[in-house]
Parts: structure tokens; sequence; C-alpha cells
């Protein structure tokens, strides 16, 4: 057994359900702490994080993720147990095994081959961990990052063990999130008996011609990095639960994934405008989860395609697809930020798995890259 292997089995065996870290960071501190980090843990509300580094010059390439994990759902539709890793056909089953424990386990064991080999490398190698990304993000990476900027410290490299990988490992890395709002919607009717419409109003009736409006809007053309805006209604609740009642309102919830072509405070105008125009009575609140980022170009960009490529044997491709990531935190200070991690066809499923293979040649891609940054 590889020790990126026993150590993810380690961090699985740890029922660390968003917000709990149960243990994870603590053995993840120890190993790091026996190689030269100074591990700094920073405790926000309910949510453990850490902060460790190793060196104190420029540049620093920081490795980040999270030790929480999604709810393992009926234990009982899994083949074996979520919380105890099992090995069958050459996969690492368990609650965290792709998203993202087994990317955990090869940065740990790839810095410490890296230590092991330069011991007196360049720049600094650092590690930001939270048990607050499955979750709201509130008290996680965007505190962490709050707390360096206060006291200087600059990121200048960040590598996301984010399950980026789509048919292989490293066929796919993120140098790039779309962003995301969300809106939580209410339209108020009258209520009434559904015999006497007249001296009632239907708010679904009333916003059916809005919400085909917002999504048929075409918000941008979207660019070379990014695929056009896109608005989706993802719930919608409305009546009494009687069939002769009309409702008084009803609630929607709806999401826009966003390009760098706008803004949110464009998009929350032009969403009310569509709104306004269909004259609505309603309520809106809105949360920001995140801007788009996007990393061109550069030191890190080209040292992660040339890893995959040497050690993988075959190359990568660049994506800014899929939902968002604590990299949304982190990008807009001024760090380059990529995504690099297993497959993740399997990720928030029940029987989440890794291939043991991927684990060890995850690790020595991120060793990889160390040695093309810092040696």
């Amino acid at each position: 057994m590889t020790p990126t292997l026993a150590l993810a089995m380690d961090l699985i065996r740890r029922a660390s359900v968003t917000p709990e870290d149960a243990g994870c960071q603590e053995l993840m501190i120890d190993r790091l702490s026996a190689v030269g980090f100074e591990a700094d843990r920073m405790r926000f509300g309910e949510v453990n994080n850490f902060w460790a580094r190793r060196g104190n010059q420029a540049p620093l390439l920081c490795f980040a993720g999270h030790t929480d994990v999604v709810p393992t759902g009926p234990a009982n539709r899994w083949a074996s147990a979520p919380f105890e890793p099992n090995l069958r056909d050459g996969l690492l089953y368990g609650r965290g095994a792709a998203d993202m424990k087994g990317s955990l386990a090869a940065m740990v064991t790839a810095c410490e081959r890296f230590v092991a080999e330069h011991p007196d490398h360049q720049g600094s190698i650092a590690f930001l961990i939270t048990s607050d990304e499955e979750g709201p993000a509130d008290d996680g990476t965007v505190r962490v990052v709050h707390a360096l900027e206060g006291r200087n410290e600059k990121i200048d490299w960040c590598l996301v063990g984010e399950p980026s990988s789509e048919q292989r490992l490293g066929d796919v890395c993120k140098n790039g999130r779309r962003g995301s709002l969300s809106g939580d919607l209410v339209i108020h009717g009258v209520q009434g008996h559904v015999a006497y419409p007249h001296l009632a109003e239907n708010p679904i009736h009333s916003f059916a011609p809005a919400a085909a409006a917002l999504s048929t809007e075409q918000w941008d053309q979207g660019n070379a990095y990014f695929p056009p805006t896109t608005f989706q209604i993802s719930n919608i609740r409305a009546g009494t639960g009687a069939n002769n009642v009309i409702p008084g309102e009803v609630e929607v919830m709806f999401n826009l994934r966003f390009s760098t072509e706008l803004d949110d405070a464009r998009i929350r105008q032009r969403v009310e405008e569509i709104l306004d125009r269909h004259k609505l009575r309603y309520d809106l609140t809105w949360k920001l989860s995140g801007n788009p980022f996007l990393t061109p170009e550069g030191a890190l960009i080209d040292a992660t395609v040339q890893a995959v490529e040497e050690v993988a044997g075959y190359p990568t491709r660049l994506s800014t697809a899929g939902g968002t990531s604590d990299g949304r935190f982190i990008a807009p200070t001024g760090a380059q930020v990529i995504e690099l991690g297993p497959l993740n066809a399997t990720i928030h499923k029940v029987d989440e798995c890794v291939a043991v293979e991927d684990l060890e040649l995850l690790s020595r891609i991120y060793q990889r890259l160390l040695e093309k940054l810092l040696a």
C-alpha cells in the first residue's frame, strides 16, 4: 500500500460531514509538521481551518482544499459503509474519496517527497485547508484569506485539489470558474377560491410570462474562456395543498452562472427590469456566491500543463466549466489559481470512489509541479 493510499484511507475514516472536520486537519498537520511546516490553526465560528507554511520567502505556492464532505445519503444504499474505506477492483470507495480527501493525501505525500529531495527549495510552500467548503463557506477559506491579507502574506500560485478530471486523471484542469448569483423571489397575488378567479389573483399565472422571458433571455455571448451566462429556476413552491384554493403567493428560487462579460450588478438590474415589465408585485433577495475568475497563461498554467504531460503522458485541457470552488476567494488577491484533482464522475454520489492508481499518479503530478516552480 502506497503512503498516498494509506493517508487517503485514514482521512476517509473520519466522518467529517460539513462543517465537521473530525480530526482530519490534525492528521494533516502532524504529517506536515514533521517535514518543517509551521501550522496556524484558525477557527472561525464552528469551522476549523488551518494555514501551514514551510519557508518565508517568495514565491509562495499554496495547496488549497477542504476536509469536509457532503452527507452520505442513506447508508444502506452504499455497497460498503461510507466512512469505512473499502478497496474493490482497483477502486477506493468512501465518502470524500474523490471530493477531496484523495487530493489532500496526494498533496501531503507530494510535499513529503519533494522536501526530502529538496530540503533547501526556493520560495515557500503552504496549505490552506478548511472544513466549510461544502457548506455555507462563510467561515472557511474566505476568512483565512482575509487574515492572511491582514498580515501581508501573499499567495503567488494556488493549486486547488477539486476533482477536475473527466475521463482520465489530469485530462482537464480548471483555470477559472463562472460567477454564481442566486435569487429568492416571492411573487404576491391574492388568495381565493378556484371557482371565483375574478375575486383572486393567481401569482403562478402572473409569473409564467416573466419566467418564460427570464429563461429565454440572452444574457451574453460568453467569450473565448467562458460559455454564455445561463439562468435556471431551481425550485418553485406555492399553494396550500388543496386543489380548490388559488395561492396567495409563489416562491421561486433561481440561479445565474455568469461569465466575465457581466457583473452581478448588471444581472440584478436586468432581472428586475423583466419582472417590472410584467407588472409583478414581488420581493427579491439576492445572494452572490462568487464572481467569475480566470487565470491566464503564466508560470502556474505552464508548469501544470507540463507536469501532467510529463507524468501522465497525455495533454490536459483548460476549462472554466462546473460549479464554484474556494478558488473564488483566493483569485481576487492576485494569486494565479488552478484546479487539478481526481475524476469527478462519482462526487456527491452513493459509492463515491477514486482509482487507487490515480492517487499515486496525482501525487506525482503535484510533486512535479513543485519541482518546476520551486526546485
